[in-house]
């Protein structure tokens, strides 16, 4: 038997970059059999991807999984809608702060928990200023040569 516990934990760059990330929930994600084994080649791309609500449901879209190699004629759709599985207390939680306070809800890393299930980390963020963006780029590039000097 193959070992679950891949090393799969796949992050979206740019969330963290672009968003000012207030909360953090970790939600199952539904999934076809070969969108799982996919995940697991590491075959995802979190480019253009979000989640809105559809009724009472928190959905994940144009979150990119590529077909399965050895899939057949009933592979999955690339950009299909993911239903996201959350507690009924968080789900209220995020769409009152995502439609009240004007925030954003945006998927931040998927990764295979210890059970072998996939699992979808998003983020309750607000959108980052071009200032804010530049000043995490200096401070990054002086960490980057303090680290530099010490090495």
């Amino acid at each position: 038997m193959k070992d679950k516990n891949q090393n799969i934990d796949i992050k979206n760059k740019k969330a963290r970059f672009l968003y000012e990330i207030i909360e953090v929930y970790t939600a199952g994600i539904q999934l076809y059999g070969t969108e799982i084994k996919s995940i697991r080649q590491s075959k995802i791309s979190f480019t253009d991807s979000y989640c809105s609500f559809i009724g009472s449901e928190l959905w994940v879209r144009a979150l990119h999984i590529s077909e399965y190699d050895h899939g057949n004629r009933n592979n999955h759709e690339i950009k299909r809608d993911r239903k996201l599985l959350l507690t009924k207390r968080e789900l209220k939680k995020l769409n009152k702060s995502s439609i009240i306070k004007g925030l954003t809800i945006i998927p931040i890393r998927i990764f295979i928990n210890e059970k072998g299930l996939a699992k979808l980390e998003i983020g309750l963020g607000r959108g980052k200023r071009e200032f804010d963006k530049r000043n995490d780029l200096k401070t990054k590039d002086a960490k980057r040569d303090i680290d530099r000097m010490n090495s």
